[in-house]
């Protein structure tokens, strides 16, 4: 038997303990100013049967794991050991799945970035055969866009629920249609409220992904009240904060190098974060602040309840002196700081005040901080 499965390139930072399987490859609109992820790449669908396939690769692959184990008197179990044995022989598929086992086996992430598109008899069929396979799986979690969404009935969306997807994540990004119109997102404000209503309706938990200081400094206002706006019609169960950054393979960042395009400076980029949080009201979601690229990483918390606090971190970086804010800066982009209270640490501190200090004198400082967050997407 055949020991090959696909998978594709990304998944949520929240499924990095998640069997990764690929239902669809690359996305069917591939037309986002900001995104660069599958811009060569052409969108394509895979048969239930390749489905199934793989499903019966990864069982054929936790077979020969448990095997393993028997053989070095675990019994049949993922111990630690068995797990470095597997690392040492560098097969990264085995690795993946006996690493998503020793976990406990109990999440999958369906690949790639809006597998939603499929028929839903397929996805059903595809998703209850997961289930019947890998019987320790609990939760199923995929990508979808709005647009592929409000094409979904409330039944089939309950149908795929039922089958084991328990779970999506939506690129909203913005609720602003001019924001939308602008990058090429294919989908207005009222798509997305109507999507986000749907799946909460069909009783699947959505993640709703804001992407920060997408408005630039043309939208700087419009794009966090508007995506307040949207979010507060929807009341999604979590919240997902991302930080725009603009690498040279993107079409933004052609816009941005002939002036069409405008990007916000990290503080303008808090304080729009700020206004959008205090505008979110009759709400009940989890604000998650879960990629590195965020400035401000303890930016999370339960509304309404923890509201206050989540808006008290960012008034505490917008109240520092422009001294302190750039070592903060520099220092997170730097990998120094993960949290303001790191800050605190005097050997860090004084670190990072040094190399800020060098790269001043040098002219270099907003040069590095801009290729420093390129590199954290």
């Amino acid at each position: 038997m055949r020991v090959i499965f696909e998978q594709g390139p990304i998944r949520p930072p929240s499924e990095a303990e998640s069997l990764l399987l690929r239902f669809t490859r690359n996305c069917p609109w591939n037309k986002c100013l900001f995104c660069g992820t599958y811009s060569d790449e052409a969108f394509s669908r895979r048969t239930v049967v390749e489905i199934k396939r793989d499903v019966d690769t990864v069982s054929h692959i936790l077979d020969r794991i448990r095997e393993r184990s028997f053989r070095m008197g675990f019994g049949g179990e993922i111990k630690r050991d068995v797990l470095a044995d597997i690392h040492r022989e560098g097969n990264h598929l085995f690795i993946h799945v006996a690493s998503w086992a020793f976990r406990g086996g109990r999440t999958v992430f369906i690949q790639d970035a809006n597998s939603l598109v499929m028929k839903t008899a397929e996805l059903v069929e595809a998703l209850r055969y997961l289930k019947e396979k890998l019987p320790t799986v609990e939760r199923i979690t995929s990508y979808a866009r709005s647009a592929t969404l409000v094409r979904k009935s409330r039944q089939e969306l309950e149908e795929i629920g039922g089958a084991g997807l328990n779970r999506i994540h939506v690129g909203m990004e913005s609720g602003s249609d001019a924001v939308l119109r602008f990058m090429q997102k294919g989908v207005t404000s009222r798509d997305h409220i109507e999507a986000g209503r749907r799946v909460v309706e069909a009783g699947i938990s959505l993640s709703e992904y804001v992407l920060l200081g997408l408005g630039g400094r043309l939208w700087s206002e419009e794009h966090p009240l508007e995506t307040a706006r949207v979010l507060n019609e929807i009341n999604p169960h979590f919240i997902r904060l991302r930080t725009l950054a603009v690498p040279e393979e993107t079409p933004l960042y052609h816009k941005l190098v002939c002036g069409e395009f405008t990007e916000q400076t990290e503080d303008e980029i808090v304080a729009g974060e700020r206004l959008m949080i205090e505008k979110l009201e009759g709400i009940d979601s989890q604000v998650v602040s879960d990629h590195m690229l965020n400035l401000l990483e303890e930016v999370q918390g339960k509304l309404p309840e923890q509201k206050e606090y989540i808006i008290s971190v960012m008034d505490r970086y917008l109240s520092m002196p422009e001294k302190d804010r750039v070592n903060f800066r520099m220092g997170k982009r730097w990998g120094q700081y993960r949290s303001l209270d790191h800050m605190n640490d005097p050997q860090r501190y004084q670190r990072v005040e040094a190399l800020v200090r060098s790269l001043e004198a040098g002219g270099k400082l907003d040069g590095t901080l801009s290729s420093l967050r390129a590199h954290m997407i």
